[in-house]
């Protein structure tokens, strides 16, 4: 299970743009237009709104969904904003709680046009962290309490990586890659011996994991790519034999289109591309044989929660898993609609007040 946070992120940690949040730039149209109707109108309906999604799920960005409406509802008032936090009266869910499909996670009750302006925000911000958290969430379980390495930032846009290592953090990854990924909760973004660092040292993984680790070891547990020649058994023993004690852990990382060259003469009864079950049981092999039994095997590349899962099944001694792009893939929508309006129901057909006695109220 996810961890349920159980204090609230300060609004302030999101750095949210607040001005141009309150403008309307980040939300639909029409949103903004509904606002101006109403204040124009002078409407004040009091609302209920009620925010859901339709999957087995985690939730995530609820305390930025917050943040958001802490900073942003309101309006202006002889060009200065006025607040409407203390006129709302918010009910939530934690970070990092389960829910079901259709479970209530959020309801906003007050004048509608305080934050008619803000449900793309509010709504965009809940998908994206909770698609994070529950795939993340899925690989944790998958992987039976083996560390997961949170490694998808080269795969998506720059300005997602803090909320998303806040979320992936939350889920149980173990590690982030990136400073802006660990920001939130006052970490450091770690990683390996990079491919870049080993060709800068013309193709000697050996030296330049032994000029990393000097300058890094005692930062950080030293881990390298042992792939870049195709032959990772020979190179994770030249690594281990160079650096010693200070070799926290070997990555396998070898291409989806490629044999290792230590799986060359065995060819023929298991797909042996990429990093799979037989090459890493020859390379745990290769390191025990050694007498390196405490060097850890990373494995990575393409890996998914299934692919975890038959690994796991099969017992592949495999100590963490590094895992990319397929963490940040798929869809978690939610949901907003007005279900009361000044104290009556009042929803579109097939929608209706959902009361939800997990929530707490947000102070």
């Amino acid at each position: 299970m996810a961890t349920q946070t159980q204090v609230r992120l300060d609004p302030a940690i999101f750095r949210l743009p607040v001005d141009r949040i309150r403008q309307g730039y980040y939300s639909d149209a029409y949103f903004a237009y509904t606002k101006a109707t109403l204040e124009a109108e002078k409407h004040h309906p009091r609302v209920t709104m009620q925010v859901f999604q339709k999957k087995d799920s985690v939730l995530g960005g609820i305390d930025e969904a917050i943040a958001v409406l802490k900073l942003c509802s309101g309006h202006e008032e002889n060009g200065a904003w006025i607040t409407g936090w203390n006129d709302l009266e918010v009910h939530a869910l934690r970070e990092g709680d389960q829910i079901a499909p259709r479970e209530t996670v959020m309801t906003i009750e007050g004048d509608y046009s305080l934050f008619a302006h803000l449900e793309t925000v509010y709504l965009g911000t809940l998908a994206r962290r909770s698609l994070i958290m529950r795939n993340v969430l899925q690989v944790v379980e998958a992987a039976g309490g083996k560390q997961i390495f949170y490694f998808p930032a080269r795969h998506d846009h720059w300005l997602v990586q803090t909320g998303d290592g806040w979320s992936a953090h939350v889920a149980g990854a173990i590690g982030v890659s990136t400073d802006a990924q660990a920001s939130w909760w006052g970490g450091r973004g770690m990683g390996t011996v990079p491919h870049g660092l080993i060709a800068a040292y013309h193709g000697d993984t050996v030296k330049a994991a032994k000029v990393f680790a000097d300058r890094y070891h005692q930062d950080m547990n030293i881990t390298v790519l042992v792939d870049f020649e195709n032959d990772s058994v020979r190179t994770a023993l030249e690594v281990a034999d160079a650096l010693g004690p200070q070799l926290w852990g070997v990555r396998l990382d070898t291409s989806e289109d490629l044999v290792d060259r230590s799986l060359w003469t065995e060819m023929g009864g298991f797909k042996p591309t990429g990093v799979n079950p037989r090459l890493v049981e020859k390379v745990r092999g290769a390191l025990d044989g050694g007498g390196y039994q405490n060097v850890r095997i990373v494995a990575s590349g393409g890996f998914t929660v299934e692919r975890i899962r038959e690994f796991e099944a099969k017992g592949i001694p495999v100590d963490a898993y590094g895992v990319g792009s397929s963490l940040i893939r798929g869809d978690n929508d939610f949901t907003a609609d007005v279900v009361c309006v000044d104290g009556r129901p009042c929803a579109k057909t097939g929608r209706g007040y959902s009361p939800n006695p997990r929530l707490e109220k947000v102070e």
